[in-house]
């Protein structure tokens, strides 16, 4: 791989209007994990996220608790700075679109997509959804005008001068950009929802709010608001300028342009997959190489809502659980991409069959019998004394490569099962070989190499691990005489480089041992009361 090649990276950047819900938390750390993969392949990484704090919802949740709209925002977005941290998320850029630098990134490419002459002044009537903040069609609407994602609200019926985005202009351009990539949208199932609403024929879109004070002015109509979403999308842009560099296009494109992967939950697709390209493409800009659409997450396989009572609140799920538990589970129980579900009796046994029983007492037992068997030294034995026949080794010589095609794909279910296949084997291998009676009858030959091709496995495993269980891949490498923390990576270096780190073969005897203890707590169910 071309270690200059740049990978950019995007969450969405989350409306505050509240603070911030699990299926937030889901969409970012999948983020960080491609993220933190990429960084170990040597790639220069950035990985934006951030807050999108304008329009009328805003305005009007702010009013509703007597706030100022700027206080509200402080407060809200401060509750995913905070959140983040508590899940170990390693971003690189935190934008808010409340930040003046972004003002002047959305005047400059207001001005080139007005110059194409694609914004142009005309009549918005129809029903409007403030908690979507967007428009609605007659076929999108659930009986008495009520909205389909949000049914306990009665939609706005809207008749009033905007300006608009030629979006009709373009749809034969995205139609094109859609057939020549293939792979533009994903997975399979998005991109066929957008092929079908582009299909149908596109409708030029407002890009302007009246009576809406929160929010930038449209530059050349002060009256009028920039609608929230085109505001917010350039937000991605913003915040690929340096720290210190004037806010100008030029400087904002200098280095991470295209943005390689924008991921996003389903329900903003079409803003990504067809708005945001079409944006770009009149502002003559480069589009983003991949848009990911996840799915949604239930609880006990029903939706989530705050009027059902049966919501999962982030932070409280860490704070009972620990990061690594959370991470784990929404990434290796559900494909992503397809909608999954969160079960709590199903976490706590996931998480103690697979990190506490297959990976933690794996690690902790052969440690143990090295301490004992072997005068707590690594078996002086080297990958070239083990043949590729062995059990372990045989799955670990192209375990790195079937890994790195998982998350490079986003298949991080696959990932975890083919790491695990490695965890379970070196369990029976150990089994099977009874290092204890092998210490009994004199074999040390043999006892040195089951508990040396053991060891190398667990270190495998860790380290494949790493992108999505840090911490613990950390204690790992740190019990194995490593002193490498998969959690202080920086944008484009790591002191264990994919190349070598994930083949097998690399523990040696001049590795210091560290004292065994368990990696990961077995977690005990919740009893009835």
């Amino acid at each position: 791989m071309d270690t200059e090649k740049t990978f950019a990276l995007t969450t969405p950047l989350y409306y505050v209007n509240d603070l911030p819900h699990i299926g937030s938390a889901y969409t970012t750390i999948a983020a960080d994990v491609v993220a933190r993969f990429y960084r170990l392949l040597g790639c220069p990484v950035l990985l934006v996220t951030g807050t999108d704090e304008h329009g009328q919802k805003i305005e009007r949740t702010a009013l509703s608790k007597g706030r100022s709209p700027q206080s509200f925002s402080d407060e809200m977005s401060s509750g995913f700075v905070s959140l983040w941290e508590k899940l170990d998320i390693a971003y690189d850029r935190f934008i808010r679109t409340t930040d003046p630098r972004h003002e002047a990134i959305v005047k400059e490419f207001f001005q080139r997509v007005w110059e194409a002459g694609d914004i142009y002044q005309g009549q918005q009537k129809g029903w409007y959804c403030v908690s979507c903040e967007e428009f609605k069609e007659e076929r999108e609407l659930l009986p008495e005008h009520r909205c389909a994602i949000h049914p306990n609200k009665e939609v706005e019926w809207r008749d009033e001068q905007n300006y608009f985005f030629g979006l009709s202009k373009y749809q034969s351009q995205l139609q094109e950009l859609y057939q020549s990539r293939p792979d533009f949208i994903q997975p399979e199932s998005r991109r066929n929802e957008v092929l079908n609403f582009v299909n149908q024929g596109l409708q030029d879109f407002s890009i302007s709010r009246v009576n809406v004070d929160w929010g930038f002015a449209v530059p050349v109509d002060p009256k009028q608001t920039l609608y929230v979403w085109f505001d917010a999308l350039l937000g991605y842009i913003t915040a690929l300028l340096e720290p210190d560099a004037e806010p100008t296009l030029e400087n904002a494109l200098s280095k991470w342009m295209p943005i390689n992967l924008h991921l996003i939950g389903k329900d903003i697709l079409r803003f990504h997959a067809v708005y945001w390209p079409a944006m770009l493409m009149s502002a003559n800009l480069p589009l983003p190489e991949r848009v990911f659409g996840h799915g949604f997450l239930t609880k006990d396989g029903q939706k989530m809502g705050k009027t059902l009572g049966n919501t999962l609140d982030p932070v409280a799920l860490v704070k009972s659980y620990g990061a690594s538990s959370v991470r784990y589970y929404f990434l290796k129980e559900i494909e992503f991409g397809k909608d999954g579900d969160f079960n709590e009796v199903r976490f706590i046994n996931v998480l103690n069959a697979d990190l506490a029983n297959d990976l933690g007492n794996l690690l902790n037992r052969t440690l143990n019998m090295v301490k004992k068997y072997c005068a707590g030294n690594v078996p002086p034995i080297t990958n070239e004394d083990i043949t590729n026949e062995n059990p372990l080794k045989a799955i670990g010589l192209d375990l790195g490569e079937k890994v790195k095609n998982a998350y490079c794909t986003l298949a991080f279910n696959q990932a975890c099962e083919s790491i695990l296949t490695l965890v379970r084997a070196g369990n029976k291998f150990i089994d099977d070989q009874a290092p204890w009676t092998l210490y009994k009858i004199g074999q040390q030959q043999a006892l040195e190499q089951t508990l040396y091709a053991v060891l190398e496995s667990v270190r495998l495993a860790a380290y494949l691990f790493s992108p999505i269980i840090p911490d613990i891949s950390s204690d790992i490498y740190e019990q194995l005489g490593f002193g490498i923390n998969f959690n202080q990576q920086t944008q484009s270096s790591t002191a264990a480089p994919f190349a070598i780190h994930s083949t097998w073969g690399v523990l040696s005897n001049e590795q210091k041992l560290g004292t065994p203890k368990p990696i990961f707590q077995r977690i005990e169910l919740p009893k009835n009361d």
